[in-house]
């Protein structure tokens, strides 16, 4: 079938579209031994398309799988530095699956995995703005910074929209807030207590898109039901 290299290579389970145009323009594609083009269309079937010299995935089952990521793995396939990976804790899930967003290194908790590039796309592009909930422990003057971390603020040059903060607990300059984004920029709950003069001990995501964590054990992984596929699916 002949369609958008990128979205073949998603629809494939390679990585999100944006993810798999990234890969096109560092020329690491080829579609019948030429580098691909951005916007180049091929055809799945005939043509010969290769990823860093190997063929794509060939086209199998979805999967879908929520992992409570632990502190000290990255979210990634592969990591020049060596570090533990998030695709090591998945490995005997039955095929190569892909994370959905980030967590940073030292974050944890809830992380969606799937081969289905198309719904990561859906998932991750950031004019839908998916709900995405976290307990952030933390320590600093709890009292001075709980309204601002609610409030309009600007990280890295980008206006974001106002979290929806709740104390959830406090001991002295030390408490546990939930906290409530949409956007999901780049260590954004970070950067918000940094803001806020807040010093971040742990940061769990604990529900995304009505998904929760729920007793799932770090480092462990589970498939998603079919009520919870299809709820991703419909939404926005």
């Amino acid at each position: 079938m002949i369609g958008r290299l990128q979205k073949l290579m998603a629809d494939r389970g390679v990585a999100s579209r944006r993810a798999c145009e990234q890969m096109i323009l560092q020329g690491r594609v080829t579609v019948n031994g030429e580098t691909a083009r951005l916007g180049q269309s091929a055809d799945g079937d005939l043509d010969e398309i290769l990823l860093d010299g190997r063929p794509l995935p060939a086209a199998g089952e979805k999967l879908y799988i929520m992992l409570n990521k632990p502190r000290g793995y990255v979210t990634t396939l592969h990591d020049e530095h060596g570090r533990k990976t998030v695709a090591a804790l998945v490995a005997d899930c039955g095929d190569r699956v892909y994370p959905v967003g980030r967590l940073d290194y030292d974050s944890e908790g809830l992380l969606l995995m799937t081969n289905d590039g198309a719904l990561t796309n859906t998932l991750t592009h950031p004019s839908f703005e998916r709900e995405k909930v976290y307990q952030v422990t933390v320590r600093g003057d709890l009292e001075a910074a709980l309204e601002r971390l609610g409030e309009p603020m600007t990280i890295d040059g980008y206006r974001i929209r106002p979290a929806v903060v709740t104390l959830l607990s406090s001991e002295g300059n030390r408490g546990k807030v939930r906290i409530t984004i949409h956007e999901g920029k780049n260590r954004q709950i970070r950067k918000m207590c940094e803001q806020c003069d807040l010093e971040v001990l742990r940061l769990v995501r604990v529900e995304q898109d009505g998904l929760r964590l729920g007793n799932l054990r770090p480092g462990k992984w589970r498939f998603l039901t079919p009520e919870e596929i299809a709820s991703l699916r419909r939404k926005p």
